[in-house]
């Protein structure tokens, strides 16, 4: 099990490596996204500091996003998935290594990348750290979601706009208790865990449900 999952991260990796373009932009997405606020707002540092929160968690999901209908099409176009779906292997296990992929090169550099983006919303140390606590346990519940939507639209015509319909109302607790939480960070003596165990909880069940979810909607789409 350990050994097919590994092989198709390191596949989806190298194919990924080869389409270099894809991976850079839904990185430039985000960094263009949170650079226009402050050209198009201005430069007064409570304004920025006040709406960062809420920027910052847009544009990471919006981001995430972009490379959500490639997840399974080019596997579904050249017959992988096929392959996929008659495997012994369990197709939950499969699911899971192609979302740790996918998270591995669209959330983890907007992860690293984060501190960054603080330091032109003039964010103090403490907001920059808890953003970037936030977006790493936030982004792959984005991931996890959105592979579910990217199975159930798969082959469909226009299915960029239903997918964006069907995965973004489940991408607001997300969105508001990881903004929750570098809203509070700035605040004095405002509780900043209660946030991180949400998010936390919300890691777990994607982790639990999402793979199962997205092989089952996988093989309704194949038939």
């Amino acid at each position: 099990m350990f050994n097919v999952f590994f092989t198709i991260v390191r596949r989806d990796v190298l194919l990924a490596m080869r389409r270099r373009t894809d991976v850079l932009t839904t990185l430039f997405f985000f960094i263009i996204v949170v650079s226009l606020f402050p050209l198009g707002i201005g430069a007064e540092k409570n304004t920025l500091r006040h709406i960062a929160p809420g920027v910052v968690w847009i544009a990471a999901l919006l981001a995430s996003m972009l490379a959500l209908e490639r997840l399974f099409e080019n596997d579904y176009a050249d017959g992988t998935l096929e392959q996929m779906l008659i495997a012994p292997q369990s197709l939950s296990v499969i699911v899971a290594a192609k979302v740790l992929t996918h998270w591995l090169l669209t959330g983890l550099p907007i992860v690293l990348i984060a501190p960054l983006v603080g330091l032109q919303y003039y964010l103090p140390s403490e907001a920059v750290v808890t953003m970037t606590q936030a977006l790493m346990l936030g982004t792959p519940v984005l991931s996890l979601i959105g592979a579910i939507g990217a199975a159930l639209t798969l082959g469909l015509r226009g299915g960029g706009i239903l997918l964006s319909l069907l995965i973004l109302p489940l991408y607001i607790p997300v969105l508001v208790y990881g903004a929750g939480a570098i809203a509070a960070s700035m605040m004095a003596r405002a509780p900043v865990q209660p946030y991180f165990m949400l998010l936390g909880a919300f890691l777990i069940l994607a982790l639990i449900f999402a793979p199962w979810a997205t092989a089952a909607a996988l093989r309704i789409s194949s038939e």
